[in-house]
């Protein structure tokens, strides 16, 4: 393993840096397609491929590549892009990618797809992962229709259907989230306790690592999420034990706090934190996939993080 040869795509944001990062210490050698030059970390490698919206010739990126985790995609950024766009990063390139990795013989694909190639349902009881798919938007659909072309080949893939991610550097509504959690007053929203599914960084770096791996089996889409769901009283309740604070929360009724961001104008905004969406990795677990990071400690560590920084 420690020879293997990795080419990972989107690896700057918010999630690559870490998982290239997980992928050195396990003993990997990663090669970074970019954009356009840039420096890389110690261990690793770059292959400047372009931007994704134009077909990318990805014959010398794959020179000598065991494996492939591809995380580059367009985010899920609400309903004002176009869906041609969707289509054409997250799915058409992501076929590009695939077909070029089958041609130079790459032992596996991992792809890093999203739940809401699943659903875009923010209530009802937990997702099954056997559940027919029924995303909800474009960049749901997108996701989805990536997924059934890797089907379609001839070629060893794994795609990982990731929820809500937090971790250093996270952004929109857990960033927001946690900038509530600083705020030195009581806050009224110790009444939602819908359960809902997380995703720390750490524990998708290493499932990303367990799906490089013999032990999880291939040509098959799972659900990554931390092992137990929490609620949005619990989130915050956790982030401020992480600043050494109580959780200064105000039960106040759902229902009130919902009419409120209607007012506001907020209300899509409200749904999706205050909703329910379970999604446990089922299948992952099953397969031996161990996760590392606890949800509430995780969440704690990114409060007290968040302050030192």
């Amino acid at each position: 393993m420690a020879e293997e040869r990795i080419l990972v795509t989107g690896a700057s944001g918010f999630v690559g840096p870490h998982v290239v990062a997980a992928l050195i210490r396990a003993g990997y050698r990663p090669r970074l397609a970019l954009r356009s030059p840039q420096p890389v970390p110690a261990g690793a490698e770059a292959v400047v491929t372009g931007d994704l919206s134009m077909p990318v010739d990805w014959r010398a990126a794959l020179e000598g590549i065991d494996h492939v985790v591809h995380m580059a995609g367009l985010a899920h950024a609400g309903p004002g892009l176009d869906e041609v766009l969707y289509r054409r990063i997250n799915t058409e390139a992501t076929l590009e990618l695939a077909r070029a990795a089958e041609k130079a013989g790459v032992q596996r694909f991992v792809y890093l797809s999203s739940i809401k190639a699943l659903t875009d349902a923010f209530d009802g009881p937990p997702l099954r992962e056997d559940m027919e798919p029924a995303p909800g938007d474009a960049y749901g659909r997108s996701k989805l229709a990536a997924e059934q072309g890797l089907a379609a080949r001839d070629l060893d893939w794994v795609a990982l259907r990731p929820v809500l991610i937090y971790g250093p550097g996270v952004k929109a509504n857990m960033a927001a989230l946690l900038k509530l959690a600083r705020l030195p007053v009581t806050l009224p929203l110790g009444g939602l306790n819908a359960p809902r599914s997380l995703l720390a960084i750490e524990n998708l770096a290493g499932a990303i690592l367990f799906a490089l791996t013999p032990a999880c089996p291939g040509r098959q889409s799972y659900a990554l999420s931390d092992p137990e769901p929490i609620s949005v009283a619990d989130m915050l309740a956790a982030m401020r034990s992480g600043l050494g604070r109580s959780p200064g929360l105000l039960p106040v009724p759902e229902g009130w706090l919902h009419r409120l961001a209607r007012l506001a104008g907020r209300e899509e905004t409200f749904l999706k934190l205050a909703g329910s969406l379970v999604a446990r990795p089922e299948r992952l677990l099953s397969a031996g996939w161990r996760p590392q990071a606890e949800t509430k400690t995780a969440l704690a560590q990114l409060a007290a993080a968040s302050r030192a920084g």
